[in-house]
């Protein structure tokens, strides 16, 4: 099993805390005491991962849960891997990387999508952002276009 790094946990905890907002503004919810208690741990013994296999029951369950609400895979549907590239160019994985995804572990997918966010190399995180940034007009027409059926220039 991997390790979850500590920033997974703080967001976690973050995600949770906005989920489930303190009535009182001292008591926090189940999930973020939960992960708290880890997140103390891995601060006082300065570790920046914590063993997937060993985490408190209560602790995992809330990870996996704000896990589940995050992307899956990095994948931006332009694959170097299949034209023999040993590293994806649009998404940043290895070929292994690609190829085993759906057997990693949630832990390991979050220690690749950190590393690939670290590196920020990949088309997902500079070529492709830059055109998202850009779109503006008739390329990238706003909602209200749909529902009339009409073009309309989105912001800008």
């Amino acid at each position: 099993m991997a390790g979850i790094h500590i920033t997974d946990i703080e967001a976690a905890i973050n995600w949770w805390r906005a989920r489930s907002p303190s009535a009182d503004g001292i008591a926090a919810c189940a999930e973020v005491r939960a992960l708290a208690e880890v997140y103390a741990l891995m601060v006082y013994f300065r570790e920046v991962l914590c063993d997937e296999a060993t985490m408190p029951a209560g602790a995992r369950r809330a990870w996996l849960d704000w896990y589940a609400s995050t992307p899956d895979a990095p994948c931006i549907a332009i694959c170097s891997t299949s034209q023999g590239d040993a590293v994806c160019k649009g998404c940043g994985r290895s070929f292994e990387e690609v190829q085993r995804w759906p057997e990693f572990s949630p832990g390991q997918k979050r220690a690749v999508w950190r590393r690939i966010t670290l590196e920020a190399t990949a088309w997902r995180f500079n070529r492709y952002a830059e055109r998202a940034r850009e779109a503006t007009g008739s390329d990238h027409p706003g909602p209200q276009a749909f529902s009339r059926g009409e073009p309309e220039a989105g912001p800008g």
